[in-house]
């Protein structure tokens, strides 16, 4: 039987009979399962069609396995907190994962931790790049949606707080899923949340196109590939086509079934946690909480197959068939390097800087006594040092000082946080 051009790969929070598995997006048949703990929500990706990496669910590190050794768990990459969210760049140079409110970059090459974006109040609930690596967008607990331009960020000056490229905050409750479409930096992006909207943006201007209101929350979300259909999976198990090629398209509407194309898919019994479409449009595939992965047909919306799972379902996506999947004997084109969990890993005993490839960024860089970042790691270093000498002082008193800190710091982020949970119960709470 010849390879398949797609395939679908999914995972559950139970974990039993697997961690993820791998199905034909026709049949419903496996073709392979990888063992070893369970994934957490939007965080299952797969590495330059090489590797498969899922974040342990509610623990500090992520499981990676060979794509094609399905047995064996390769190695656990330890991270500086419990992962709310992971994805690998299309093009397999960086690393991306949302750990509480921060955003962690790690270059691949290297291992190399590149840069830690602080820029949200609450969790990073969600996380994606565009088709061509040039940008990123997130999505968290805060209600906002930030762009951020990859090579901005990787290339800041080290004095100053990377800032993402557009903030997107139409938004009143939490963003629970986003999807960026096809076209680079001029593509569209989509994000859901729990004030019951989907809104359609435009990554180069940050420009809200498109508010679409439903009757229930929204949990996930996806175009088709030529962006005729949003596919939206609502927390009641509904999942509604939204037309994007309607006459009648206003900038905000409530979504009405009709004629034109607003449909909903009928099948699951809760709520709707992942969505993705296969490359020719004509597939939909749906993953929820009643343990069930489902396969639609988009153009008659019936269920073409089912397939339960032992508990609720984190991750589903029909993604293009690795080359090296199905070939037993095929090895990674590069072994995957230790990650650092610091931003000066020399300094921290981290033992990733040796060895590996350096990135070089832009024509003017490639003087004989270091890259770029080798020398903003350096000035960044030393300008750590005069400030804590300066500040704290020399010896115990320093240690002393950094302790309060860190506890004071605990104690505002646990306030803001129950302020925020409280905020959200009033505006929720039924009238």
């Amino acid at each position: 039987m010849a390879a398949p051009v797609e395939v679908v790969l999914s995972a559950d929070s139970a974990g039993q009979l697997f961690n993820c598995a791998v199905f034909d997006p026709h049949s419903g048949s496996e073709f392979l399962s990888y063992r070893g703990g369970n994934t957490s929500s939007r965080s299952l990706t797969v590495l330059n069609g090489e590797y498969i990496l899922g974040a342990q669910l509610g623990k500090n590190f992520i499981n990676v396995w060979e794509i094609q050794r399905k047995d064996q768990l390769q190695q656990k990459i330890v991270c500086p907190g419990t992962v709310t969210c992971l994805c690998a760049s299309p093009d397999g140079l960086c690393v991306l994962a949302g750990i509480a409110e921060a955003i962690y970059l790690w270059e691949m090459s290297t291992g190399n931790l590149l840069a830690i974006l602080s820029r949200h109040y609450q969790d990073v609930s969600c996380i994606r790049f565009t088709d061509d690596s040039s940008h990123f967008v997130s999505g968290g607990k805060d209600n906002l949606a930030l762009i951020w331009n990859l090579s901005s960020v990787v290339q800041l000056d080290s004095s100053r707080a990377p800032e993402p490229r557009h903030i997107l905050s139409r938004h009143s409750l939490p963003i629970t899923d986003l999807h960026c479409g096809l076209m680079g930096p001029q593509a569209r992006v989509a994000t859901a949340s729990l004030d019951q909207t989907v809104k359609v943006w435009e990554i180069s201007s940050g420009e809200m196109l498109l508010s679409v209101l439903f009757d229930v929350g929204i949990m996930s979300v996806t175009f088709d590939p030529c962006e005729y259909f949003l596919f939206c999976g609502g927390s009641d198990g509904n999942i509604f086509q939204v037309s994007l090629c309607s006459t009648s398209l206003n900038h905000d509407k409530t979504f009405q079934t009709d004629s034109d194309g607003n449909q909903v898919f009928n099948g699951h019994r809760n709520l709707v946690t992942c969505l993705s479409v296969s490359m020719d449009g004509t597939l939909l595939l749906s993953g929820s909480n009643d343990e069930t992965v489902r396969m639609w047909d988009v153009q008659s919306k019936q269920c073409i197959w089912s397939i339960n799972h032992k508990g609720p379902v984190t991750n589903a996506a029909i993604i293009p068939a690795p080359a090296n999947m199905f070939l037993v004997d095929s090895h990674p084109a590069v072994p995957l390097p230790r990650f650092s969990r610091h931003l000066n890993p020399s300094e921290q005993g981290d033992g990733t800087g040796s060895g590996g490839m350096c990135l070089r960024l832009g024509a003017n860089t490639q003087e004989l006594d270091g890259t770029y970042l080798e020398k903003a790691d350096e000035l960044y270093s030393l300008m750590c040092a005069v400030t804590d000498k300066s500040v704290f002082g020399d010896g115990e008193n320093t240690k002393v000082r950094v302790s309060e800190l860190e506890e004071e710091v605990k104690t505002l982020k646990k306030i803001n946080k129950d302020l925020y949970e409280f905020s959200t119960q009033l505006l929720t709470k039924p009238n």
